[in-house]
């Protein structure tokens, strides 16, 4: 197994998900083939969502996670196989969404399940996707110690 590849496409998933949580969208449609697709088994939206191409999934993302959303995401536990230009991963993940706006925090986990392409000697994601393990909401009001303290997004004062 090349250990360079399998690094490069560790890489290639935790830019993926520092881009979304730093909301660096064109940093996001870099990591992206242009005919990617992406099937996110939220029970938020009241049914999986299914994105096809680089443009639906960059969009997507821009409007629903705009600066009233703070995200964070890890994927741990890569098992990755390669096998020419093309490989495969599952990798073991949990975020956490507060949107501030609506008063929510929602946590969950589950288990990606993508798939790669190596395109002009770049690995890019050709597929993305999971299926929750859990998913909870948390209303902020219940939580009447929670401050939010720091918020990258939040408009500053002058």
């Amino acid at each position: 197994m090349d250990l360079v590849v399998l690094e490069e496409i560790k890489r290639l998933k935790h830019r993926y998900l520092r881009c979304v949580d730093t909301k660096d969208w064109d940093g996001l449609a870099d990591v992206l083939t242009a005919d990617a697709v992406a099937d996110y088994g939220t029970p938020t939206y009241g049914r999986p969502l299914r994105l096809e191409g680089r443009d639906a999934i960059v969009g997507f993302m821009r409007k629903q996670l705009g600066p009233g959303l703070i995200t964070t995401h890890f994927a741990t536990q890569p098992e990755i196989d390669v096998d020419g230009d093309e490989a495969s991963g599952t990798w073991a993940f949990q975020d956490t969404v507060i949107a501030v706006e609506h008063g929510v925090v929602i946590i969950g986990a589950a288990f990606y399940e993508d798939r790669y392409r190596r395109e002009d000697g770049r690995w890019r994601i050709a597929h993305t996707g999971y299926q929750r393990t859990y998913e909870a909401t948390l209303k902020l009001a219940d939580l009447p110690s929670f401050r939010l303290t720091a918020n990258r997004w939040a408009p500053q004062p002058a």
